[in-house]
Parts: structure tokens; C-alpha cells; sequence
């Protein structure tokens, strides 16, 4: 347990300080197995609306997963996932990791918006890096997780793209997503979270239902960032609408060393890679 909480402090300093050579680590000895990448793709105008590709080498027919990044909708930057992304596509997983606006530039409407246009390009262009848009995954990671579970249970945004998360949608990963946390006594999220509905509208838990597809929710019990009950009580909410979800937690694993096992130097922390495209290779086609 000891070697544990060491190795995700580290990695936690890592992600958080992302110019940190423990970063670079995670990115460089994470093999693509050969994967083409691509980089820096506009999906829309603007600086923060471009994204990464990485295509597994004779990918045909493969599924495609849209990963969202962290950073309490505040911070982030695409390149610093790449072991992310090249871990998912050294299982045959073309990956697509896109930034997007952050606050203070917008409100959650605002990413929300980013994000269904990044899903839209991927099912619109997934073809031509040898993925099936068919086969289309979201996945999350902390405020990503957000961004996916809204994406993936409330219809209005992918609707703005002409999309449907029941149809056009395979599956959502949400790993250690907050996802019911409102009131919140920081002021900034507060800020960003504003809005004229209830403020339950901007909150997956209020959208569980029976239309959304299958979902897979990870989380570690020492998260003392994003606490285990967001993923229990949507999974909670999500089974009693008839969904299909599975919850899994992982003990003794905290907020960033859940992402960090994604890094092949970390992966005895938690098995995130594993279940995550257990799950995304594991689902049905058709």
C-alpha cells in the first residue's frame, strides 16, 4: 500500500505541474505500438478547439473513443494526456483527445458546447483514421468526466450537433467524475456552473435515465478531490432508470493516480486501462 501512495503522489505532482519530468515519463515510455498521430486539428475556430488523433497502425473498423481531460474546468492541455491516448490505441482504440475552452473565456454551457462539436468531428472524420463511428466511446477523467456524462445523458448538447447519445453514442467511461456537487462553497465553480435554470440543470445525476448508453464508472476510495459518492450515487440513479451501469471502485487509490495508472511505469496502481477498454472492446456491435 505504502509503494502505492507514493508512486500516485508522484504522478499526481506529475499531472498537476505538467512541464514535470515524472509527466514526461508517463508519456514517454507509454507505447503507441506504432500509431499514427496527428496533431493539432481544428474542430471549430479558436485556439482551444483543435484536437490530437492517435490511429492504431492498420486500424479497420475500430472503435473510437473522444477522451476529455481534467483540470476543474480551469486548466489543461491536450499533449498532456498523450500517454493516455497511446495506451488506448495500442489496444486498437482510435483515440481522439480534444482541448477545449476553459473558464474564465466560459461558463459550463460553454465546454459543454466544445465538447459535442469534438464528438461530431470524431463521428464525421473517424473513417479516414480507419475507426467505425458506429463504435463511438466518451471517456473522462475528473471535470472530462463531467463533460462526457453530460454529453452522454442529456440530449441537448449533442442534439446542437445534429447527434443523439442513444443512437449515435456506444458507451461512456467516467473516471472519478463529479457528478452531482452543487452548492459548492468555492466561489469559481460557483462562477462557472451559474445559470438561469435550477442549478440542478447543470448536473449528470438530474439526467439519469433509461435512453443513455451503457456506462462504466470508475473511481478510487482515498479520492478526497472528487469524492466515491458522485460515481456510486449516479450509479445508484442510473439502475433504478433501468440503464445499463457498472461501478467499480478501486481502494485506496486517489483523484490522480486513477489516470496515471493509464502510464504503463504506474499501471499496478489500478487497473483504469484494463477496465476502461475491457469495456469499450467488450461492447456488442450493432
Amino acid at each position: 500500500m505504502r509503494s502505492i501512495v507514493t508512486v500516485s503522489v508522484v504522478i499526481a505532482a506529475a499531472l498537476a505541474f505538467a512541464a514535470c519530468s515524472p509527466a514526461r515519463i508517463l508519456n514517454m515510455a507509454t507505447s503507441a505500438n506504432g500509431a499514427d498521430v496527428q496533431k493539432n486539428i481544428a474542430y471549430g475556430e479558436g485556439p482551444r478547439r483543435t484536437l490530437d488523433v492517435y490511429a492504431p497502425s492498420g486500424a479497420r473498423n475500430a472503435p473510437v473513443a473522444v477522451f476529455f481531460y481534467g483540470g476543474s474546468w480551469q486548466s489543461g492541455e491536450k499533449q498532456t494526456y498523450q500517454f493516455v491516448a497511446s495506451a488506448f490505441a495500442a489496444k486498437g482504440i482510435v483515440t481522439i483527445v480534444p482541448d477545449y475552452r476553459l473558464s474564465p473565456e466560459v461558463h459550463y454551457q460553454g465546454f459543454l458546447r466544445d465538447g459535442a462539436m469534438a464528438v461530431k468531428w470524431a463521428r464525421n472524420h473517424a473513417k479516414q483514421y480507419g475507426g467505425d463511428p458506429s463504435k463511438l466511446f466518451l471517456v473522462g477523467h475528473s471535470a472530462g468526466a463531467y463533460i462526457a456524462a453530460m454529453l452522454a445523458l442529456d440530449d441537448e448538447w449533442l442534439d446542437r450537433e445534429g447527434l443523439s447519445p442513444a443512437r449515435d453514442l456506444k458507451g461512456f467511461v467516467g473516471i472519478s467524475g463529479p457528478y452531482n456537487f452543487l452548492p459548492s462553497d468555492d466561489k469559481k465553480i460557483a462562477d462557472i456552473f451559474a445559470t438561469e435554470k435550477s442549478s440542478g440543470a447543470s448536473q449528470p445525476i438530474n439526467y439519469a435515465g433509461g435512453r443513455n448508453p451503457p456506462v462504466l464508472l470508475l473511481h478510487g476510495t482515498g479520492d478526497n478531490t472528487v469524492y466515491p459518492r458522485n460515481s456510486t450515487g449516479l450509479g445508484d440513479e442510473l439502475r433504478a432508470a433501468g440503464s445499463s451501469v457498472e461501478v467499480k471502485l478501486y481502494p485506496g487509490v486517489g483523484h490522480l493516480g486513477i489516470i496515471g495508472a493509464m502510464g504503463s511505469p504506474a499501471r499496478f496502481i489500478a487497473p483504469t486501462l484494463k477496465d476502461t477498454t475491457d469495456f469499450i472492446l467488450g461492447q456488442p456491435n450493432g
